[in-house]
């Protein structure tokens, strides 16, 4: 019980503070509901990367869970073309050259509620300085974790540029 009482001080912390960069979310075209905020806060312990997302699809199939894969990207531009309006955003961040699920960038799925995400992950994948100026990316489907390159997560439906 003194773990969730810490962890939850350590939230309420960091709340108050200004995040050391943050991405402002915008939908793509097709997903225009989509708005949001991902900060990045860097701790001793790593970067606390918080999410809050609303306006995500929400499946009307009870056993299709409303998941949808979270990375941050390589590129530094939220733009693209007709097919893939963020098709500038590139791969995965990956500097180490690893396989996926392995990316410095790939972070766990956000699992939408009513259209609404809220996450908090502490990683020690990255610092500040190695994502100001990179892309977060929200996608379509959950991330598989396996497939490569990057965990069959579907079309990109959301990103911001981190800054």
């Amino acid at each position: 019980m003194a773990v969730i009482a810490n962890s939850w001080r350590f939230l309420r912390y960091m709340e108050r503070y200004k995040p050391d960069a943050k991405a402002m979310m915008k939908g793509a075209p097709d997903y225009p509901e989509i708005q949001g905020t991902v900060s990045f806060y860097q701790t001793s312990y790593g970067v606390l990367v918080l999410a809050e997302i609303f306006g995500l699809p929400v499946s009307k199939d009870d056993c299709r869970e409303n998941i949808f894969g979270f990375h941050i990207h390589e590129g530094a531009s939220c733009t693209g073309n007709e097919q893939d309006p963020f098709a500038d955003t590139g791969g995965h961040y990956n500097p180490g050259g690893c396989e996926h699920p392995y990316h410095a960038g790939d972070l766990p799925p956000l699992f939408g509620n009513g259209g609404y995400a809220w996450s908090a992950v502490l990683t020690d994948r990255f610092k500040i300085e190695d994502i100001i100026g990179r892309t977060v990316v929200i996608h379509s489907n959950p991330d598989d974790f396996t497939t490569q390159p990057s965990g069959n997560s579907g079309i990109r439906i959301a990103c911001g540029k981190i800054l």
